[in-house]
């Protein structure tokens, strides 16, 4: 069984940073891609940043609403994945969840795609 553990949420003000970090139980999760996806009270799921494995390694891709703002990042050595995010919105107040993908899938904007999830971290921006 993979574990996903998610940190480095909390509150900020609007234009403020956060890091969200991922922390993996397994260090083969090296292989695969990793993603970010953030969840309103009321909404739907979405895709906020990608990065691929090693395989594939230096293509990250992001959500339209995050693109330019937020840094999804890696550090296979300490099995984790990080998001940077700057310039915050109270827009961006959401669950952030760290997820791992299916074997086989090399990048993917769709939760369908993704096999383990962390339970969430809350991150709250203040006007």
């Amino acid at each position: 069984q993979v574990l996903l553990a998610e940190s480095g949420g909390g509150l900020a003000q609007a234009g403020g940073s956060l890091k969200l970090s991922c922390l993996a139980s397994r260090r083969a999760l090296s292989s695969r891609a990793m993603g970010w996806f953030r969840q309103a009270p009321g909404k739907e799921r979405v895709f906020v940043a990608g990065i691929a494995g090693i395989t594939s390694a230096g293509i990250t891709f992001y959500g339209d609403s995050v693109e330019g703002r937020f840094t999804i990042s890696r550090d296979n050595a300490k099995n984790t994945v990080y998001l940077q995010m700057n310039s915050l919105k109270p827009e961006d107040t959401a669950i952030y969840m760290c997820a791992a993908s299916r074997l086989g899938t090399s990048l993917s904007r769709a939760p369908d795609m993704y096999e383990y999830w962390g339970p969430g971290t809350q991150v709250t921006v203040s006007s």
